[in-house]
């Protein structure tokens, strides 16, 4: 048995107008850890490096358009006749393809590759069965569609619950809906496909029933793990989705050498990469993007997206690191700070209540509170550079775009418009007016006429 040398096409369902969701964006759309769902069922079937893939759109079909770009092709359903209408529609996209088929949902999102490679080699085991389904037994059945089928896997019946009886719905094997087929047969079993049931559908499980009256055999294989076919078709079960994967990527970061102070507390992205012996307090949010060396300390309530952390950096608590935060080696970014596209030198440290927005700060420095880089002046974005070792004093603005040389030191409550050299002490501040006994006299007078006032 080999698969190795044959073609592989996709074929996504994803033309369901996903009215339970109750959004205006496409169903499989919606994020999961981060990201759309589809693109995490897309990246689990490119590890088969399929040579073609087809998503069926329908509703909001020009938003799977935009999404996808040109990583698939895109089929129209329309109207929504049912499943095996639905594959009807990929035919002409993957006109001239000889090979297997693999076809998936894309409200399914997180069916492992390994699944799908295990279809596909039952699918070209010595037996050849016409079709493979990918069966699963949930706790609740519900109302699944029933696999009947042989101790050995080979599949007598196959019957959507509506149309089963009672002594059907009593078996527990229920067909996730996913299967493997061959180009060959595919579209002709297809067209035999009709719409006698309680639907008035055409449904993509009848071609196994019509392989079987042709004299052919199919083949079920069954999941480990239920939740691996669960679909999404709410926001209830949009929730109940990232709860599971976030409690899974918990328990393998902590595997990985992570301490998680609070574990439920804490929600990660789908590329999110972390190093050994990082702690991770309660209440930290991973956007996606974000890179974590080993050894660094990411206090509580702190929100990190596209940012890279080297290794021996403390963040928090309470920090916002932003698209294109770079903290090198041992620097430190504290409560209240943000950053965004901004480069923190080795050591360097910004510890409270400052932004730094496209900045580039050398090694060493230390920026005071209250610091603010003046980087947007209403219509473009400009770079503020400060050299190694300089001092910010608290609560100035740098208003870039403006360089502050290395060992300057610009004092507390400046506004810095110019450039400051190497070694340099710039201050900015208005001259400071002297009244004496002024307070005393005004005190004085407000009391009076606030007694007179309460006469």
């Amino acid at each position: 048995m080999t698969t190795a040398s044959t073609p592989l096409a996709i074929i996504v369902l994803a033309a369901g107008k996903g009215t339970r969701m109750k959004s205006d964006l496409h169903k499989v759309l919606h994020p999961i850890a981060g990201r759309p769902m589809i693109d995490h069922l897309m990246a689990s079937a490119r590890e088969l490096t399929p040579e073609r893939q087809v998503v069926v759109a329908g509703h909001g079909r020009e938003q799977l358009e935009k999404a996808l770009g040109a990583h698939a092709a895109i089929a129209v359903q329309e109207p929504q006749l049912g499943t095996g209408h639905a594959v009807q529609q990929a035919e002409a996209a993957l006109a001239g393809f000889e090979g297997d088929v693999l076809i998936l949902y894309g409200d399914v999102p997180f069916v492992r590759a390994g699944t799908m490679r295990a279809m596909i080699e039952r699918l070209h085991s010595d037996d050849a069965p016409a079709v493979v389904v990918l069966g699963f037994e949930p706790e609740d059945p519900l109302q699944y569609g029933r696999i009947l089928a042989h101790d050995d896997g080979r599949i007598a019946m196959m019957v959507e619950y509506k149309d089963a009886s009672k002594e059907q719905r009593a078996c527990r094997l229920c067909n996730s809906g996913l299967m493997a087929v061959k180009s060959a047969d595919l579209f002709s079993m297809l067209a035999k496909v009709g719409n006698d049931n309680a639907q008035g559908e055409y449904y993509l499980v009848d071609v196994v029933n019509i392989a079987t009256l042709e004299g052919r055999h199919c083949a079920v294989i069954t999941t480990d793990d239920p939740d691996e076919v669960g679909g999404i078709n709410s926001r209830g079960e949009l929730a109940e989705a990232e709860a599971r994967w976030q409690k899974k990527r918990r328990v393998q970061a902590m595997a990985d050498g992570a301490t998680l102070i609070a574990p439920e507390t804490v929600f990660f992205a789908w590329d999110t990469q972390l190093g050994r012996d990082v702690t991770i307090e309660p209440n930290v949010v991973f956007g996606p993007g974000v890179t974590v060396a080993d050894d660094v300390v990411i206090h509580a309530f702190s929100h990190l997206a596209g940012a890279t952390l080297e290794s021996g950096v403390e963040v928090g608590p309470y920090a916002r690191l932003r698209p294109g935060a770079v903290l090198k080696s041992k620097s430190k970014v504290g409560n209240f700070v943000e950053v965004k596209k901004a480069v923190l030198g080795e050591g360097a440290k910004a510890n409270h209540l400052t932004y730094l927005g496209d900045a580039e700060i050398g090694a060493g420095a230390n920026i005071g509170a209250g610091t603010i880089t003046c980087n947007y002046d209403g219509y473009f974005k400009h770079k503020t550079i400060i050299g190694e070792r300089a001092f910010i004093g608290s609560n100035s603005a740098l208003v870039a775009p403006v360089k502050i040389g290395a060992d300057a030191i610009v004092a507390a409550g400046s506004a810095v418009t110019r450039d400051v050299a190497d070694g340099e002490l710039r201050m900015v501040r208005g001259d400071q007016l002297v009244k004496p006994g002024w307070a005393d006299r005004f005190h004085d007078a407000m009391k009076k006429k606030k007694a007179e006032q309460d006469k």
